[in-house]
């Protein structure tokens, strides 16, 4: 009975953008599966949550007002939201056994929180990570900068 192939997903991502690939074995390319993109990432912070910054008054002589600083950045927290919704839709995929190998590429900080936010049947897959940003790369360059993982 022939063996059954190893079929490896490809996650190359950043902060906004998710590319899915499949691989199915050496003389198999990489083959697109689906590719996911959030806009609200690549808005600037100003163009994020609230409209203007609140304001408080000083208590001291002077009674000066000033802005405060926002609490939150809105664009790293866009960012954080985008690698849960990759990391759910990698999950769902684990479960339902449509992968036997996860490789994740990302930038460092991109990579950290699709660890974070992966549950425990992704993470058992994932055979390689490479902390590099490929998401410019186009998809006929690609198996050049992973074929040692591959």
């Amino acid at each position: 009975m022939p063996k059954k192939a190893v079929k490896t997903w490809v996650l190359v991502a950043d902060g906004a953008r998710a590319r899915f690939l499949a691989h199915a074995g050496p003389a198999a390319g990489l083959e697109p599966v689906l590719a996911e993109e959030d806009p609200n990432s690549r808005l600037p912070t100003r163009d994020l949550g609230a409209d203007k910054p609140g304001r408080t008054q000083e208590r001291v002589a002077d009674g000066s007002r000033h802005a405060m600083a926002p609490r939150v950045d809105w664009h790293d927290f866009e960012k954080h939201l985008f690698a849960k919704e990759v990391a759910k839709i990698l999950d769902q995929a684990a479960q339902k056994q449509v992968f036997d190998r996860l490789v994740l590429v990302a930038p460092p900080k991109t990579l950290g929180g699709l660890r974070a936010a992966l549950g425990k049947a992704a993470l058992e897959k994932v055979t390689a990570e490479i902390g590099k940003d490929l998401t410019n790369v186009p998809h006929h360059d690609l198996p050049a900068h992973l074929a040692e993982v591959l």
